[in-house]
């Protein structure tokens, strides 16, 4: 029991350690390797980050191509549709049909029937005046009008 005692007496001691006048210095060199490596991670870092931004955009403008394309098959689908809808509703066999059964309209006698011709506008002649503004007052302007 003597020798516990003697332990538990040495652990009562405080012993009284001053660690104040020790004074870290700080390594220069450590310094500048430490900030080096920081800014090559730093600029790699954004690197990595640009170059993943660039294929997210890539990525996400090829599914808006995809998209529109998608799009506008639909909308030509809808137009090519609407033209025929356009096509059946302008033949002359369905407003006639529509004529007599809805409207009670009969068909002309041929002596009723007047045909409306279209006329074409005539050709111009081949020596054509030209009328050529306010011009008339000079001389040399006359000859040449006058020599035609």
């Amino acid at each position: 029991m003597t020798t516990r005692r003697a332990l538990d007496f040495e652990y009562a001691i405080k012993k009284d350690v001053r660690n104040n006048p020790i004074v870290r210095e700080i390594d220069e060199e450590r310094q500048r390797q430490l900030w080096r490596t920081a800014g090559i991670s730093a600029v790699l870092v954004l690197v990595v980050l640009f170059s993943a931004w660039q294929t997210l955009e890539l990525v996400l403008h090829g599914y808006e191509v995809q998209r529109l394309e998608r799009d506008r098959a639909s909308e030509e689908e809808i137009n090519r549709h609407l033209r025929l809808e356009i096509e059946t509703l302008r033949s002359p066999k369905r407003i006639e049909e529509m004529a007599i059964k809805d409207l009670k309209l009969v068909a002309p006698d041929r002596d009723q029937a007047i045909v409306i011709e279209r006329v074409t506008p005539a050709a111009p002649p081949g020596k054509s005046i030209v009328a050529l503004g306010n011009r008339q007052d000079d001389p040399g302007l006359r000859r040449s009008v006058a020599s035609r």
